[in-house]
């Protein structure tokens, strides 16, 4: 828990004398896209004035929020191949260059530009737009971070993000994590902080010491998960868990669903809203469900075309589905791991079986499993491992009954006032919400 918890749950979302102006820069980040372009729509219904900064791939599911649309010019031509990193080293250069510091200073110039446009009174960034928060720095305008997963920064008691380890006992265990921790900053500060903070001294501003301290140095730090889902740990002073944003993504919208005929058990499977060289991994789950008493739905997403798996007749394989329809049948979700599919599938009390590929995926089976609300099978195993993974959870109710239960407390988080609540107290002690307000 972070130090200002009680003031997080305290921060009610008070209805606005006058509406506010609220700046956005996003990355297309794939399964972030949904939350964050949530938190924008949630501010729309509001009342309040948004405008989002994102690329021209976005623009559609910007506007359908309400929000304005205005184009970036920093998304790389080509899509990140993490997949294909195979050492500590090269995924942290690669994460440097693709995420953070490429990008970074084309994000400085559009979002100071939309600055001088817009003149809002909070800037809101994805954690990777590290450009737009020096850009918003460098003018005097505060801006908060969304953070769309468990908190992923270094922080005293939480496991180094992407180890997949649960949060260490004793001693040796702390030095684990601290040692571990350590070597993760420095790769990245190896490869990031340089450039980093050459962006900064363009804009007039100092050096940090660590890549970090950049997302620290934000007016807010909001964890859009449950702290219900997350280890405990000490998180910083701006550091918020502000609940989950459980809005389908655009490409899984859809009609009125229709599960397939029969009454064996629902299984749902979804890996990615990108493309993380999942389709092998797919056939083999297709596979597994062919070899077992179940009505498999998967949803293979805006990356891999539903053509490219032989599915056997109680397999239905499709392009998309309204997910929070198909969750409400479903006994069972099969995934990658990614934390939109895994927090919607606990809210609605639903276990997992998780295959994770990489980035947070293995933090969040670790988060899952702790909670006895599924198991995690490797991505690599045969059909037959899969199905075993399968019919263990589906065996018993003591996953289902582990899923409802953490499944209520995040249903609670999503409902909550916390993200408004913090979005909309903008207003400092001097009674001027930045340095662009009268």
């Amino acid at each position: 828990m972070n130090g200002d918890e009680s003031a997080s749950e305290s921060a009610e979302p008070a209805t606005p004398v006058t509406p506010r102006t609220y700046l956005f820069a996003l990355t297309d980040g794939g399964g972030t896209v949904p939350p964050e372009l949530g938190v924008a729509r949630r501010l729309v219904e509001r009342g309040h004035r948004v405008t989002v900064l994102a690329d021209e791939s976005l623009e559609d599911q910007v506007r359908s929020t309400g929000a304005m649309f205005v184009p970036c010019r920093w998304s790389p031509a080509e899509a990140f191949r993490d997949y294909e990193l195979r050492t500590p080293t090269s995924l942290a250069k690669g994460i440097a260059d693709y995420m953070f510091t490429g990008p970074a200073p084309a994000q400085a110039r559009d979002t100071t530009a939309a600055l001088d446009a817009i003149r809002p009174d909070l800037a809101v960034t994805s954690s990777f737009a590290l450009g737009a928060m020096i850009a918003a720095e460098a003018h005097g305008c505060p801006f908060d971070v969304l953070l769309p997963n468990s908190y992923p920064l270094p922080a005293t008691g939480m496991p180094p993000f992407g180890s997949g380890m649960s949060p260490a006992h004793g001693p040796l265990g702390r030095l684990r994590d601290e040692t571990m921790t350590a070597l993760g900053a420095r790769m990245i500060d190896r490869y990031a902080l340089e450039k980093v903070n050459a962006v900064r001294a363009d804009y007039g501003l100092g050096p940090v010491a660590h890549m970090w301290d950049q997302i620290h140095h934000a007016r807010r730090q909001l964890v859009l998960t449950s702290s219900a889902f997350d280890f405990p740990a000490t998180l910083p002073h701006n550091a918020r868990y502000v609940g989950p944003i459980l809005d389908d993504p655009a490409w899984a919208a859809g009609d009125e669903w229709v599960a397939p005929a029969g009454d064996q058990p629902l299984v749902l499977v979804s890996m990615s809203s990108t493309f993380q060289n999942q389709v092998d991994c797919l056939q083999r789950v297709v596979d597994a469900l062919g070899s077992l008493p179940v009505r498999g739905v998967v949803t293979t997403g805006p990356t891999v075309p539903a053509d490219a798996l032989r599915a056997p007749a109680n397999v239905t394989v499709v392009d998309s589905a309204p997910h929070r329809e198909v969750l409400r049948q479903a006994s069972l979700v099969v995934t990658h791991g990614g934390h939109g599919t895994v927090i919607k599938a606990l809210a609605a009390g639903v276990p997992l079986v998780i295959l994770h590929h990489g980035r947070d995926q293995a933090d969040n089976a670790a988060r899952v499993t702790a909670r006895g609300a599924g198991v995690a099978v490797s991505r690599n195993a045969p059909a037959k491992r899969i199905a075993r993974g399968v019919t263990t959870v589906l065996g018993t109710d003591d996953y289902r009954h582990a899923a409802e239960a953490l499944g209520r407390e995040i249903r609670h988080d999503a409902a909550g006032t916390a993200l408004l609540g913090e979005l909309e107290a903008l207003i400092p002690a001097t009674g001027r919400a930045n340095p662009f307000m009268p």
